[in-house]
């Protein structure tokens, strides 16, 4: 049972988040999985200004999901997908991704798949709902059976400390200048997310 995590991430985030969700993943029996970015648009002189230079260092280790390497999308049993937010919705680097996916869909490649989504913002109120909710509608194109984090997962229902997270999946929130990071709680729903995932996926595959 292959759980594919795809993931764009300027300052380390959405990163964390998908390493959490991996680790998650791997607690069900059979389940093995396969961590890759998606492709940076920007230039560095870009990314330099941002000041992200250094925090893409972290993802240098982390194989580029290329078109050309689409297929490997098609093998997986799941795609957990994980993308900052822009103004409420995925990153341009994201979108440009699922753009290019139009071969696997008129093949009907994904469909019957689980495909689940987790975010990063920088305020509490920033678009994490939206944003999840408008990856979506992709999904439900490709034909995916979406799968989001449900109430069993009570860090939700916390009110102590401001926190991420939220029935269409985690999230973190990150700071204005990306000088927070993510929470024991939210990595702890990004686990739970990934376990969850892949134990439905284990389900539909036994059948």
């Amino acid at each position: 049972m292959k759980i594919a995590v795809i993931f764009y991430s300027m300052y380390g985030h959405v990163y964390r988040m998908a390493q959490a969700v991996v680790e998650g993943a791997l607690e069900v029996e059979g389940a093995v999985t396969d961590l890759r970015r998606v492709p940076e648009t920007l230039p560095q002189d870009v990314l330099e200004k941002m000041g992200a230079l250094e925090a893409q260092k972290i993802l240098t280790d982390v194989p580029v999901c290329t078109v050309g390497e689409l297929g490997e999308l098609a093998d997986a049993d799941a795609i957990i997908f994980g993308a900052p937010t822009r103004f409420g919705n995925m990153c341009g680097q994201m979108r440009q991704f699922l753009d290019a996916t139009g071969g696997l869909w008129s093949e009907g490649s994904l469909v019957g798949k689980v495909g689940s989504v987790f975010t990063s913002t920088a305020t509490q109120h920033g678009g994490q709902e939206s944003t999840i909710l408008s990856f979506h509608t992709t999904l439900l194109h490709q034909g995916m059976i979406i799968v989001g984090l449900p109430y069993t997962f009570e860090g939700q229902k916390r009110i102590d400390e401001m926190t991420g997270c939220s029935p269409y999946g985690a999230s973190t929130i990150a700071g204005g200048r990306g000088e927070r990071l993510p929470s024991e709680n939210e990595l702890a729903g990004a686990r739970f997310q990934g376990r969850h995932v892949a134990e439905i996926t284990a389900r539909l595959v036994r059948r």
